[in-house]
């Protein structure tokens, strides 16, 4: 017993002395590769993308510094997924102490997935193989208990807790336990069900790009639930950055982004649904099975994606993260525009791989309407950067297509989400028949300076900014004869920054 002893009480003085060190010295460095994101980071995308231990304290710091055990918590784990890049949670027992001895009862969530107008489910992450139970209550007292759920070492640690059999458009408070032990949390968790199906009115909110940056930001996370959003997409490039098969590194970054205050809030509150964009996934620009890696690598990051995230489903027979899911009056397709490519561009099919083609077209068949919202890592239009790393540039028959299949069949009031390309823009994509597919690119979560605003076909565009931090809306109004969504763009302030509403007859072809 000694030497592990020994073991652990080195590790933990070395992290300390790294987190002390890091918080005085890296501080002064100049961003020496961009333009500065704002006064409270001042960090470069680059910078950012590296993801050094100094880069990644840098950000847990950014708007205020946490409590000093959290700091030197997360340098020991950082030391500990530096030297083993491809570890996991569970790898670690020395992690669990370090968790312990700076007061941390888990690692990482609440954090809340697919909801419902009777369901809802609660993703956590244990310090080691325990049970979760998660108990709700409704404000006139009827309470519910759900679990308990297993993590094991085979979900990382992870475990998603489903609590089903609610009431619709209720607000629930709900508390968590880890083996019967109580989390204890700074403010209540609270969350609110859908209505049941029926005319009314719902709030989603989306966007892209957070680029680990943007996950710090309470000023604009905040906004996303003080105003009423019911659920939110996040469309790519979120919380990992550049970490190609390095899943230890993978986890490391998600580690960071639940040890945030604004993230923790946002989670704990609002439903999220999430897909990957190419720095999520392996690096800039990569996809299907980069060059120099591996169908294993490809599954292990693909397994890293399952445990950190609370979606309803990922993919199909081991592949891919795409899912089809119903939140109010939409419905939502979720598409993997990264790990499905094929190698060559422009070959059939070569976006979305071939399985993932023919899923897409059976379930847009099964919408009901009335409305349809479809994500997309990286754009459907070609207007911006000419396409690239787009649809316009792997697969233009593809796109065409799809595009004549939704039309073909009047798939009801299509939307169409994208990323990638940073800064905020409202894209017409006009058809043959008339008929125009309305694009909505709020690339803007981390505020990170990409292209023009304005694509060279700019009769085709409804707005274009940069240089901004800011998340897209939709609220649904389905009272009317003809259902109208309008979309709007928040900045950081709660300020509506581009305001445009389209009838669901405009959206169908």
């Amino acid at each position: 017993m000694g030497p592990k002893k020994n073991t652990r009480r080195d590790f933990l003085k070395r992290a300390s002395a790294s987190a002390l060190a890091l918080g005085l010295a890296r501080h002064g460095e100049a961003s020496e590769h961009s333009t500065k994101l704002s006064p409270e980071i001042g960090i470069s995308l680059r910078q950012a993308h590296r993801g050094t231990p100094e880069i990644d304290l840098r950000l847990l710091d950014s708007y205020g510094k946490p409590p000093e055990e959290i700091r030197h918590f997360f340098i020991a784990a950082r030391e500990l997924f530096e030297k083993n890049p491809f570890g996991q949670f569970g790898d670690h027992a020395e992690l669990a102490d370090a968790a312990r001895r700076f007061g941390l009862a888990h690692y990482g969530g609440p954090m809340l997935g697919h909801v419902g107008s009777e369901c809802v489910s609660v993703w956590l992450r244990t310090l080691t193989p325990a049970k979760v139970t998660v108990e709700a209550r409704s404000k006139d007292g009827e309470t519910k208990t759900f679990g308990p759920v297993q993590s094991t070492l085979d979900s990382d640690l992870a475990a998603v807790v489903r609590l089903e059999g609610l009431r619709p458009e209720t607000e629930y408070g709900y508390r968590v336990w880890i083996d019967q032990r109580e989390l204890p949390f700074d403010s209540p968790r609270r969350f609110t069900t859908l209505p049941a199906a029926g005319r009314g009115t719902c709030r989603i909110a989306f966007g892209s790009c957070f680029h680990k940056v943007g996950l710090h930001n309470p000023h604009l996370l905040s906004q996303v639930k003080t105003r009423g959003n019911r659920a939110m997409l996040l469309l790519g490039d979120l919380a990992v950055d550049d970490r190609n098969n390095r899943v230890g590194l993978h986890r490391s970054d998600y580690l960071l982004r639940d040890l945030s205050p604004a993230w923790r809030a946002l989670a704990a509150s609002i439903p999220l649904y999430a897909a990957w964009d190419d720095h999520d996934y392996f690096d800039n620009d990569r996809s299907g099975i980069p060059k120099g890696y591996t169908a294993q690598d490809v599954r292990a990051v693909r397994d890293v994606w399952t445990q950190n995230w609370n979606n309803p489903s990922y993919g199909e027979r081991g592949e891919g993260i795409y899912f089809r899911t119903r939140i109010g009056p939409a419905d939502l397709i979720m598409l993997d525009t990264r790990s499905l490519r094929k190698d060559r561009k422009r070959m059939e099919n070569a976006y979305l791989g071939e399985a993932q083609t023919a899923w897409l077209k059976r379930e847009l068949l099964k919408c009901e309407g009335p409305f349809v919202i479809i994500t997309s890592g990286t754009m459907w239009s070609d207007n911006i950067s000419g396409g690239k790393d787009s649809w316009g540039v792997w697969d233009p028959p593809g796109r065409e297509a799809l595009l004549q299949f939704i039309e073909d069949h009047h798939v009801p009031g299509v939307l169409l989400l994208s990323g990638d390309r940073h800064g905020a823009r409202g894209i017409t994509i006009p058809r043959p028949s008339g008929h125009r597919f309305y694009e909505f690119e709020p690339a803007s979560l981390g505020g990170m300076t990409g292209p023009s605003a304005w694509g060279n076909a700019k009769d085709r565009q409804l707005f274009g900014r940069t240089r901004l931090k800011a998340f897209g809306e939709f609220t649904f109004d389905t009272r009317l004869d003809d259902p109208t969504v309008t979309f709007r763009l928040v900045g950081e302030s709660g300020a509506v920054l581009e305001q445009v509403v389209l009838r669901q007859s405009e959206l169908t072809g």
